[in-house]
């Protein structure tokens, strides 16, 4: 993984490739690097190794229990901390899969009392990572999880997640439980968000929200809603309560994945959510395509250019972590050689527009 890591710094440095630009922004970059593979002890002595200082963590534990109270988020945060890395993200168990098999489904369902009680445990976890030093949580609110038809071939064999609307599935399951329409979705949104952002609000805990992957066509996938798939969905989420703690996982890859010219497009939605101050956390994932019909690739691959992107995030005075999301798969690794090359990619970008700052 080191070598890999030193690798994509080397044979990819942008550096060599672009300069910065004449109009460059002299602001200063304010955000960092970081990951969210987990946190082994092998993950995070590799990490620190590569030079991170901060990670999203791997989930916690599915449920309320021990692992969630204020005295084991402590314990966990001070484990995270020995290996010289600041837990800056924890995720929440409302994660991106199918609405049949999160542990929190009620929330979306719309189902009474069930959900009250599912949003008052959510509460709890909130409350307690404010309790024991955790900035920031992440979640979904998702009925189809991520959708993709298979794998197509990329660079060097590899094979990247594919997504074309016509050939997606999604498990049928999803289809017998949701009963509800773009303005349900919207309806159920709204009452997770107006009583979970006050409790983020007391608690000094950001929490941020990961747009739906991937982009829909209106009305969502075959009838199943997933208002968080397009900007101005995302927009209408910011706004339904105006906190500084309320805000969006910034998956790069997904919200191009919503754009009909990612390339051309991605740079004016960054600074859209970024100067608002909406991005606490990037996801920096690269595709091939354009809306309903995509491949991810690796992030100097793809059609996105991630150094102009690094400069809007800069311009914006983004100040968190850009991360590696998906990668592609390359054949026989086992030891994440693809998301250890993503994180030199990553590395090198921020070292250049430092160096232009």
């Amino acid at each position: 993984m080191q070598l890999a890591a030193a690798g994509a710094a080397a044979a990819t440095n942008p550096c060599r490739l672009a300069a910065a630009p004449a109009t460059a922004s002299p602001r200063p970059v304010l955000f960092h690097a970081g990951t969210q593979q987990g946190h082994s002890p092998e993950v995070l002595r590799a990490v620190a190794a590569f030079g991170l200082k901060h990670i999203c963590s791997g989930e916690i534990s599915p449920r309320l229990d021990e692992k969630w109270s204020a005295d084991g988020l402590s314990r966990f945060r001070e484990q995270v901390e020995s290996y010289g890395l600041s837990l800056t993200m924890v995720p929440l168990p409302m994660p991106s899969v199918t609405i049949n098999k999160t542990s929190y489904p009620n929330i979306l369902l719309g189902k009474s009392p069930e959900r009250d009680r599912e949003i008052e445990e959510i509460s709890t976890m909130i409350r307690n990572a404010g309790k024991a030093g955790i900035p920031a949580l992440k979640y979904n609110l998702t009925y189809l999880g991520v959708v993709r038809s298979g794998y197509s071939p990329g660079r060097g064999g590899t094979r990247g997640s594919t997504f074309v609307f016509d050939t997606a599935k999604v498990d049928p399951q999803v289809f017998e439980m949701v009963k509800a329409d773009d303005d349900a979705m919207w309806e159920r949104i709204e009452y997770f968000l107006k009583r979970v952002v006050p409790v983020a609000e007391d608690a000094k805990v950001k929490i941020a929200c990961h747009p739906n992957d991937p982009g829909m066509p209106k009305g969502g996938f075959h009838g199943i809603p997933s208002v968080l798939s397009s900007v101005d969905g995302l927009k209408k989420f910011v706004d339904i309560a105006a906190s500084p703690y309320h805000g969006l996982n910034f998956c790069q890859g997904t919200v191009c994945e919503m754009l009909d010219n990612p390339a051309k497009e991605i740079p004016d939605v960054i600074r859209y959510f970024g100067s608002r101050k909406k991005i606490f956390n990037v996801h920096f994932r690269n595709i091939v395509g354009h809306r309903l019909n995509f491949r991810e690739a690796f992030p100097d691959e793809g059609d996105i250019n991630f150094l102009e992107c690094a400069r809007v995030y800069r311009e914006v005075g983004y100040d968190g972590m850009l991360m590696p999301d998906h990668a592609p798969q390359i054949e026989g690794d086992r030891s994440g050689l693809a998301f250890a090359f993503e994180i030199g990619y990553i590395q090198c970008i921020i070292q250049t527009v430092r160096n232009e700052a």
